[in-house]
């Protein structure tokens, strides 16, 4: 018997920036399409990676698929358009990358009968819907463990736990660029330190920047890699761009280049707000054999799990100094060591093929149609 493709929706306000448009990126390429047609909605197309996207030649909605709560007669009708957005294209399921406690999206899929999933990536539980959220869904996704007890301890049956995964084919060893090397005005005796995220507070970028200070050693160099536009990062440029040491990148849609310039990468989230699921950057790092140091916090913690000593606690500057100046002097060996047993980390545990195993098996069992081969 012949079943017709199943229609995924993934859902995610923008592609602003390539953090979960990422993850949205590599399910639409990655999924079997014998057996899924993957679409795609968001509401607008701004932003450099909707291009990358887009050139994966698949049905991209813009559609506003989520609605204000007031007033409340204003709120029904505008679920129930959405409603009507789902049925009239008849998706067989809807995954939600929606980063917020939204609960119009699921509800329309509700009333259009149409199975709804939505992974949680980022800690935070605070927002009035959360739960309700959850309820709604036919599935919810955990990034990682500390979610599935901190959140989701009265619902175990409607949650699973998949790993935001990366392409280790595409992030791999690569020969640093002399051209970028000159042009960042490196030279072969500084010690590269980078680190690549979205700036906002809770990134905890000035921690970094302070150890490298306390440390005082001309050779060390940091790279920033992300949008530094904001307010935060604003502040950061105004108090370290005049130190030689300090560079701020800005975005990068690519950023393996300057991965493969550095010879350490950090993660210096902060321990409070919206903190981190799982990150990619660390990931992506990892995949391309640069040795990573990261808070101790929930997310970054399952990444590093074997590497304890690559940890320190979150916000301390001087423990995070004295982790740089440990590795900085590591013996070549045992750094090729810890490169390469990061890079096997990430293949192991956080590459793509199983990400996309599990999530394929997912909407089939939503569907009820896990036995198809």
């Amino acid at each position: 018997m012949t079943h017709k493709r199943l229609r995924i929706l993934y859902t995610i306000p923008n592609f602003n920036t390539a953090g979960s448009g990422k993850s949205v990126y590599d399910l639409v390429k990655g999924l079997d399409r014998t057996l899924f047609e993957p679409e795609v909605c968001c509401f607008h197309n701004k932003g450099a990676f909707f291009k990358e996207v887009e050139a994966l030649g698949v049905k991209i909605h813009l559609f506003p698929f989520t609605a204000d709560y007031r007033p409340p007669l204003s709120f029904l009708l505008k679920v129930l358009k959405i409603r009507a957005f789902f049925k009239a294209n008849e998706f067989d399921v809807i995954h939600s990358w929606h980063w917020s406690s939204d609960i119009s999206e699921p509800l329309a899929a509700k009333l259009a009968g149409i199975p709804y999933v939505y992974t949680k990536k980022a800690m935070g539980w605070k927002g009035r819907y959360w739960k309700l959220r959850s309820k709604l869904s036919r599935k919810v996704i955990a990034v990682n463990e500390d979610m599935m007890t901190d959140y989701f301890s009265n619902m175990l049956d409607k949650v699973v736990n998949f790993p935001l995964a990366i392409d280790v084919e595409h992030y791999q060893p690569k020969v640093p660029s002399e051209t970028i090397r000159r042009q960042l005005n490196l030279t072969p005796e500084n010690f590269v330190i980078i680190s690549v995220a979205n700036l906002v507070e809770v990134k905890g970028i000035e921690v970094l920047l302070e150890s490298v200070n306390y440390l005082n050693n001309p050779n060390l160099k940091v790279l920033i890699v992300g949008d530094d536009t904001g307010a935060y990062a604003q502040k950061l440029k105004t108090k370290y761009l005049n130190q030689r040491q300090f560079q701020f990148i800005g975005k990068q849609l690519d950023v393996k280049p300057y991965l493969a310039l550095s010879d350490l990468f950090v993660i210096p989230t902060k321990d409070e707000g919206r903190r981190e699921g799982i990150p990619n950057a660390p990931l992506e790092a990892m995949s391309m054999e640069c040795i990573v140091l990261g808070s101790n916090i929930t997310g970054i913690r399952d990444i590093l799990e074997p590497f304890p000593e690559c940890m320190f606690q979150a916000g301390d500057i001087v423990g995070l100094a004295n982790k740089i100046e440990t590795f900085r002097n590591l013996p070549n060996t045992e750094k090729l060591d810890l490169k390469k047993a990061m890079r096997k980390r990430v293949v192991d545990v956080f590459s793509i093929k199983d990400f996309l195993k599990n999530h394929q098996a997912l909407y089939l069992k939503l569907l009820n149609r896990d036995n198809i081969k």
